[in-house]
């Protein structure tokens, strides 16, 4: 039996979703990096600059026995603005859309079910945009990025309070 599973996210910037997902039981390892694009072995400045097609992603191993995939897809939709097809939040441009890149058919499923439950919520006025694609390449960040939210505690702090990715949050997610 395989103890091991890979679920990959797009939500923004990779270094606001590394944090609700690591240090959970069950939650092995959250690695940001890209995905998606078309340019092989990308840097950040290649993301930052656009027109590779890459999202900025975290990719988290997981042990399905004890976080399942549908755990983790309770958790990335109240971290992002799914109906915010320019960026997320300050972070405008293709690279910080949101997307559930799936590894297999039962990821595809839960993803596309849960997309749906969204949809039918009533939470949001505007449709989700959110996409469920198929996984590709996964390139990770430069060291730098890894773990950012504790490498980096102050300057994270900033940046995620600048953002306006807390007030969304709040909005719309807490206590509905």
């Amino acid at each position: 039996m395989n103890d091991r599973e890979v679920a990959t996210f797009a939500g923004g910037c990779f270094w606001c979703m590394v944090k609700p997902f690591d240090e959970l039981p069950g939650i092995i390892d959250v690695v940001s990096g890209y995905s998606g694009g078309h340019l092989e072995n990308p840097s950040y400045e290649d993301i930052k600059a656009g027109g590779s097609g890459h999202y900025e992603v975290v990719q988290i191993t997981y042990d399905p026995a004890l976080f399942p995939y549908e755990r983790l897809l309770e958790l990335y939709w109240p971290q992002i603005d799914p109906t915010d097809d320019g960026g997320q939040f300050h972070d405008r441009g293709e690279q910080y859309r949101t997307a559930i890149f799936y590894h297999n058919e039962h990821q595809k499923q839960l993803a596309e079910e849960s997309k749906h439950t969204i949809e039918e919520s009533g939470r949001f006025k505007k449709p989700i945009v959110t996409n469920v694609l198929p996984a590709s390449t996964f390139y990770p960040a430069e060291e730098y990025h890894q773990k950012f939210y504790k490498t980096n505690p102050e300057e994270y702090k900033q940046d995620r309070a600048k953002s306006g990715r807390d007030e969304f949050i709040d909005g719309h997610w807490k206590n509905k």
